[in-house]
């Protein structure tokens, strides 16, 4: 077609029309990608799928760019002179919680002139909006002057008050700063190199080594606590437990071996129960039913458990650190093995 021959305006609204339909096909096949990237993630081959946390990635990826298509959108739509209500947009924006700080901003007109020259207009009402804003982590530092006094007109000696407790003496770091780094690593599961690298964009080099270092004191004094929080949900008449893998590193090999992570739980919310929720997690090498029985030293009370035989060896008379205990299998579980037969009978 030859636009030349066309009156502007209809020349202007086909290239309009060309230009929105190419942003339309990019986009599309941008989504296209993305959604065939979770399909072959969920459907496809065992040894292929992704894991939870690139799965999540993959989705964030795919509402990224649909955010990205909608406020390309509303900016290349055109605008004109009258107020329109803006359609609320059905997505889960999250809630602001009333304990959060409030800062409000108040925005006056320019002039409260009344337009037809009759004076100062009366506030009648207002207009309130919330939005999230955060703060970046600040870094300070804490000085602790201890001052020394001693007398003028005799030589007895100087008194000065003593150096307060501290989690490592003469060290570096406050408690709080152990505490961010706990959190950091295995609450927020940031390794630790990648946390001394945003340290060093406030300015503060500090080499992983270093807080290793930090993790391994703060794990000593917190193994009293860990002990303790063991022993009070040993003392409940049921408890769940179950094994998970781990990957930990191997010196000398240059990768990494299978542990495994065992959590002891107690959580009677959902009936009612009084006693608090509370789980403890214990580490072993290795899956083998010896590893249960010495972390149940103790406990004789219901065991909720999946079916894995290795917890048999509790049921037992001849079980170490306790009475045989009552174990109950997982409903779960037992259903897979329910369709199992289903899937492969019929019935």
């Amino acid at each position: 077609i030859d636009l030349s021959t066309l009156p502007d305006d209809q020349r202007d609204a086909i290239v309009a029309l060309v230009r929105e339909v190419a942003a339309l096909r990019e986009t599309t096949q941008r989504q296209e990608h993305l959604i065939a990237e979770l399909d072959h993630a969920l459907y496809g081959k065992k040894s292929e799928k992704l894991s939870e946390d690139d799965r999540q990635l993959a989705f964030e990826d795919l509402e990224v760019a649909i955010a990205e298509g909608e406020e390309k959108k509303k900016q290349a739509a055109p605008t004109d002179d009258k107020p329109k209500r803006k359609k609320i947009a059905k997505r889960n924006r999250g809630n602001l919680p009333e304990g959060l700080p409030r800062i409000e901003q108040v925005i006056e007109p320019d002039s409260l002139d009344c337009p037809c020259g009759c004076g100062l207009m009366h506030r009648i009402g207002e207009d309130r909006n919330e939005r999230l804003d955060i703060i970046p982590a600040q870094l300070r530092v804490i000085v602790t002057v201890r001052p020394k006094y001693a007398c003028r007109i005799c030589t007895d000696g100087v008194t000065q008050a003593p150096t307060p407790p501290w989690l490592i003496e003469g060290g570096l770091p406050t408690e709080g700063a152990i505490a961010h780094v706990l959190v950091s690593k295995y609450a927020d599961h940031l390794p630790l190199y990648r946390l001394s690298q945003i340290l060093a964009r406030s300015g503060i080099d500090i080499h992983r080594s270093t807080l290793a270092d930090w993790v391994g004191v703060a794990a000593f004094h917190l193994r009293p606590v860990v002990d303790r929080l063991a022993e009070h949900l040993k003392t409940s008449t049921k408890l769940f437990m179950d094994e998970t893998t781990a990957p930990v590193l191997d010196p000398g090999r240059g990768k990494t071996k299978t542990g495994f992570l065992w959590a002891l739980a107690r959580d009677d919310r959902s009936w009612g129960g009084d006693d608090p929720p509370g789980v403890v997690y214990f580490y072993a090498p290795g899956r083998h039913g010896e590893n249960a029985e010495t972390f149940l030293t103790g406990f004789n009370g219901i065991l909720q458990i999946d079916g894995y035989p290795g917890y048999n060896r509790l049921t037992k008379p001849s079980r170490t650190g306790g009475d045989p205990i009552v174990v109950a299998y997982c409903w779960a579980h037992a259903r897979r093995k329910l369709k199992e037969v289903f899937d492969r009978d019929g019935s």
